[in-house]
Parts: structure tokens; C-alpha cells; sequence
């Protein structure tokens, strides 16, 4: 996909093929200013985020320093906010995340970096806010400000409410921010409530104004923020103001601007098959009538007057959206003979959330399955439950009179560290390994109620993953290297890998793109299988995207939500305050299912309990 500027919005919005493109696209421009102004004797004046979302572009602008020799001495930089009140070596301050992801890499001088001072005493707040300001107009404005936008469509911590002519100031977060903010500071209890951030009048000054926003999550925000008129309850919408305003996304983040999700309003189109597919379906379920009731008339009442024209009648049309959906429809997921299938699983859950009842269809139909755990899962799971395990051991090894010295020992260190721990502090080694131990277990249990055996499960324990936090390291080559040899290994005809683009914590995205890596390395050496993408932790894969569709009975569902809550440890504490446990995630999972399969229903095709839909991955696509 070429990067260009969509129609149809507000504010120039400009999608990339992947966050990583975008990203580098954004450095490009960064390295040019800084340059220009190298070269005429000025310092380059930027305004920076912190959060997930922008760590590519420091990683890119770092590589750029070291191997292209960008010169970043004259730099002057403003960070967007900080929390308050925060000490500024706190672990989970900006300050703290500024130097140790970008400042302590390049040769910015220390007094050209500022970031907001989180622990500011409360009674001198305000003047602090009033000399940030002056130190902005004293380096001579922004020339660059870099922006990310939260679920709440705020830009730095101005949350919805927050005036066009705002400052620099303190403010009150929202619980939705929080929310977003609690896996880093492992639990939302533990995120402070306030902050102090840059306003949005301080903002609109700067000369130039970039926001990123990546992943399917950001999809409705980015929507709301550059298609529909301007509000105080969605900040990033007074950038339609600024004439030097542009939204840098990925094609996930630009899922619901209407110059994708129905291009054919925009303008004319080249009608492509799955563009005929989608075009097709929204008006069936937009008239609500089955794909066989679709007649002229309803095409052109629709905007799809060139469609009926180029490949119609729309009987036709419809006919052949309906054969491919009914193909899709597949009892046998890898076919009639024997076969190994390798499904990865990023967390040791997302296996059996996202695609349990398929990986039962296999395993009852003969196929050899092996499911491979990328990552130990370590950090969503709460003290609480490692110290219970502990104390479980402990009264196992007593009972049975095996090595109470060493065990107590363990079991002592663990309830030491766990009484003694701060709010949002990284867990010890013990801990983690115990947590890790949990989720290895609670896998082992999900995949037996599946049909898989324990002997056919790898856990890979990536090496990128190994932080202790959420903030996760790049993907290491021998991380890619363990893959491929696992795919030497097993030589499976299929694999199953998540496509899920929405994962808050990025795990899913980086676990993909090291698989990708990993088939590139092995292809062509005999080793050659389908790569199939599932959904589900978070999304669903919409129906004329599907390739593959499998129909679970009630049976089946049943077994897959029992798999599920083998997941007993399990809690989202970065989406869902107090978390999501395992019951949850039944629930989810099964209304996603029955979801599709009624779908397909008022589109006509055959009824079914639930399905669980696929995409077939083609690189380079």
C-alpha cells in the first residue's frame, strides 16, 4: 500500500503501510530540519511525547546519530507533561522514560532538555507552569511538535474538557487514562491522578504539528478527531486548526475513516475483489437483507452506481460474494489427511481466547497440533496469586517431606519481597519466575482440555519479552532463530499465528513480526506451509476479510470457554480496571463467535452456533 493522504478529512491524514514506515517517514523530516538548522547556525526546537506509540521513532532517530552522524547538540527539547506528583528518578516518571529511551543516546546537552518537573512542591505549581511557557518563547517556539492520542482523544494529558487557549498547568486525569496507564504502574490504583501537561493553546503555537496513532485501538479516536467538527471532548480536534497539522497512521489506526471503510463514497474506485466483497456486505447488513435479496436499486441508492455498472447486474455481483463466503465455510481446517499444525500463541492464553474451538476441530480430526507459547505471560498476573502458589509449595514439600530448607527459604524471600513492595515496583527474579511458572502451568492445563498434549507444547520464552515490565526490548535475531528451527523441526502444513493489531501492550504485533522473519528465513528450504492469521483477544476479523471460517458447535464452544478458564491467573490490568479474569474472557470470547456466526446468517449463508474466522498471510501484501 502507497502512503498518500486520504479524502475526506479534516485534518491532512496521511497512511502509512505499518507504524514502522510512518515512523521512519517522521524521522526523515525530523533529521531534515535538525540539519537545516545545523547548517545555518540555529538550534532545532522540538516538542516530544512520551508512551509506546513514539518508541520507533527515537529508536530510528538514535540509529540515524550513530550511522548517519546526526548531530543533535543543537537541539533544544520540550517534553508534552509529566505525572504528578512524581520524584524524577522514579521509575515510572517521563523523566526517567525520556533519558532512558532517547536523551542518554544521543548528545542533546543537558540544558537544552526539558521536561515537566513532577515533583514540583503543590504550592508552586503555578509558577512553574508560567516559566515552562517562557522557556518555550525564550528557544523561539516549537518548530516540530510530536503528538500521540489517547483512547480519549486527548494530546499531552489535555483531557477532554480542556479549553482551545490552554496552558501549561496541573490537571485531573481520567479514569480512562489511568485505565490505559495502570500495567506500567501494575495497577491502576498505583497511577498517579494528576498531571502537569503542556495545553493546547501551547500546543497550536508550535510551527509544525505531527500526531502518530497506531493500531486498530486508536481507529475510532483518530476517526473522531479528524472527520467530525471540532469539540472540547476530543482535544486532538482543535489540531484541525493549525495550518501545519498532520496525522501520520497505520492502515489498522485508519480502519474507520470513511476513505477506507467505504472508499467508493469518496470517489471512484478500482473495484477490487475484497473491495467488491466489503462494498457488498456493509449494504446487505446496512439495508438488512440477505446478499440474494440485493437488487439494482439498493446498489444505487448507495453510492455504488459504478460498481453495478463495471461488474454488474448486481445479481451477479452478489452471487459471487456469496459463493466466496460460503467457500470459506471449512468443517476440516487442514484437510482430510493427517497433518502437523503449529499454532503460536504470544501470550499463554491467546490460543485457546482466540482460536480454542479450531484447535479442537484439529486435534479431534487426527492432526498432530503443537501450540507454541512465545512468551511467559509473567507480568499479568498479581501477587497475590504468586504468594498463594509459593504458600502452596511450601505446604506440598512440608507434607511430603521434601527439602523444607530450600523451599522455606524460597517462600520466605518471595513473602519478604511481596510485603516490602512498592506501588508499581518491577517484580524480584523469584517472583517472576514463580508468575511465569503459574501462566506455564495454566497453559499446560488449557491445551489438554483442547485435545493437545503436554508433550506437543513449546515455551519459548522470547528473549525481547524478558523486561519484568511492560515496556518490551527489540526482537532479537536468535529470537527469530529459535522460530525457525521450530519450523525446521516440526515442518508443519500450516501454521497459526495472531494477527491482532489492537494489543495495548504490542506483544501480539512484535510476536507476528518475528514469525514473519522467521518463514522468510525458511522459505525455500523445503519447508512450506500456509500461514493463517487469527483474531479475537481483541478483534474480530471482519467478514469480507475472512478466508477461512470455522464452524464451532455448541459442543465445541463449550470445551473452548472450559480451555479458557484453565486461564485462572489471567487478568487484563492495562485495559480493564481490577482486570479481566478468566470468566471474562469467556464471555467475550463466545459473543465474538456467536457474533460472526450471525453475520454470516443475515447475509443469508448457512446458519451456525459460532465461528471462528481466518486470513490467509501473504507477504509482502
Amino acid at each position: 500500500m502507497a502512503t498518500h493522504l486520504l479524502p475526506r478529512t479534516r485534518i491532512p491524514t496521511q497512511v502509512h503501510a505499518s507504524s514502522e514506515e510512518a515512523v521512519r517517514h517522521l524521522a526523515r523530516q525530523v533529521e531534515s530540519l535538525i540539519r537545516r538548522k545545523n547548517g545555518e547556525g540555529q538550534y532545532a526546537v522540538l516538542g516530544l511525547p512520551t508512551g509506546s506509540t513514539p518508541v520507533g521513532l527515537y529508536r530510528e532517530l538514535i540509529r540515524l546519530h550513530r550511522e548517519e552522524g546526526l548531530d543533535f547538540s543543537r537541539v533544544i527539547t520540550f517534553n508534552l507533561d509529566e505525572y504528578y506528583p512524581i520524584s524524577p528518578v522514579d521509575p515510572h516518571s517521563y523523566n526517567r522514560w525520556m533519558h532512558e529511551t532517547f536523551f542518554d543516546h544521543v548528545n542533546i546537552p543537558k540544558e537544552n532538555i526539558h521536561i515537566p518537573k513532577g515533583d514540583t512542591p503543590s504550592g508552586s505549581v503555578e509558577d512553574y507552569c508560567l516559566r515552562y511557557e517562557r522557556e518555550i518563547q525564550k528557544a523561539g517556539g516549537i518548530d516540530l511538535q510530536i503528538l500521540g492520542i489517547g483512547r480519549t482523544g486527548h494530546i499531552a494529558f489535555n483531557e477532554p474538557g480542556s479549553s482551545r487557549h490552554s496552558r501549561t498547568r496541573r490537571v485531573t486525569l481520567d479514569p480512562v487514562t489511568r485505565r490505559d496507564a495502570a500495567s506500567g504502574f501494575f495497577g491502576q490504583e498505583n497511577v498517579p491522578s494528576m498531571a502537569l501537561t503542556m495545553g493546547v493553546g501551547s500546543i497550536l503555537e508550535a510551527r509544525q504539528v505531527v500526531l502518530l496513532a497506531f493500531g486498530e485501538h486508536k481507529a475510532s479516536i483518530v476517526r473522531k478527531a479528524v472527520e467530525e467538527p471540532i469539540t472540547e471532548a476530543i482535544t486532538a480536534s482543535f489540531l484541525q486548526e493549525h495550518q501545519g497539522a498532520i496525522f501520520l497512521i497505520d492502515q489498522a489506526a485508519a480502519s474507520q475513516l470513511t476513505a477506507l471503510r467505504r472508499p467508493w463514497a469518496c470517489g471512484p474506485v478500482e473495484w477490487a475483489p475484497q473491495l467488491i466483497r466489503r462494498a457488498v456486505i456493509d449494504l446487505a447488513l446496512s439495508t438488512g437483507k440477505g446478499l440474494l435479496k440485493l437488487g439494482d436499486e439498493d446498489f444505487r441508492e448507495h453510492d455504488l452506481h459504478s460498481l453495478v455498472r463495471e461488474h454488474g447486474p448486481a445479481s451477479s455481483i452478489c452471487q459471487r460474494v456469496f459463493d466466496h463466503l460460503n467457500a470459506t465455510l471449512c468443517q476440516k481446517p487442514a484437510g482430510d489427511t493427517q497433518k502437523s499444525v503449529i499454532v503460536f500463541s504470544p501470550h499463554p492464553d491467546d490460543d485457546v481466547i482466540s482460536m480454542g474451538g479450531t484447535i479442537i476441530r484439529l486435534a479431534d480430526q487426527g492432526h498432530k497440533v503443537y501450540i507454541a507459547y512465545m512468551t511467559s505471560g509473567n507480568i499479568a498476573v498479581f501477587d497475590h496469586d504468586a504468594w498463594r502458589f509459593a504458600d502452596f509449595v511450601g505446604e506440598f514439600n512440608r507434607l511430603f517431606s521434601i527439602d523444607p530448607t530450600k523451599t522455606a527459604e524460597v517462600a520466605s524471600r518471595v513473602d519478604q519481597f511481596l510485603k516490602s513492595k512498592s506501588p508499581g515496583q518491577s517484580d524480584s527474579d523469584d517472583v517472576l519466575k514463580i508468575k511465569g511458572l503459574i501462566r506455564t502451568t495454566e497453559a499446560r492445563a488449557g491445551a489438554l482440555a483442547c485435545g493437545v498434549p503436554p508433550e506437543n507444547l513449546e515455551f519459548m520464552d522470547l528473549r525481547f519479552y524478558r523486561t519484568g515490565t511492560i515496556a518490551k526490548a527489540p526482537i532479537h535475531p536468535q529470537d527469530i532463530q529459535d522460530i525457525a528451527t521450530l519450523l525446521e523441526k516440526v515442518k508443519p502444513s500450516q501454521i497459526y499465528v495472531a494477527g491482532e493489531l489492537s494489543d495495548p501492550h504490542g506483544t501480539h504485533r512484535m510476536c507476528a513480526e518475528a514469525i514473519y522473519s522467521a518463514v522468510r528465513k525458511v522459505s525455500g528450504s523445503g519447508t512450506e506451509f500456509e500461514t493463517w492469521l487469527y483474531r479475537g483477544a481483541w478483534e474480530e476479523w471482519a467478514p469480507h476479510e475472512i478466508e477461512k471460517a470455522v464452524p464451532l458447535s455448541p459442543e465445541v464452544v463449550e470445551r473452548k470457554k472450559n480451555a479458557i478458564f484453565r486461564h485462572q491467573s489471567q487478568k487484563d490490568k492495562a485495559m480493564f480496571p481490577g482486570g479481566i479474569d478468566a470468566r471474562e474472557f469467556w464471555q467475550r470470547a463466545e459473543d465474538r463467535n456467536k457474533s460472526t456466526a450471525n453475520t454470516f446468517d443475515q447475509l443469508g449463508l448457512p446458519e451456525y452456533y459460532a465461528l471462528e474466522g481466518f486470513v490467509l498471510w501473504r507477504d509482502g501484501r
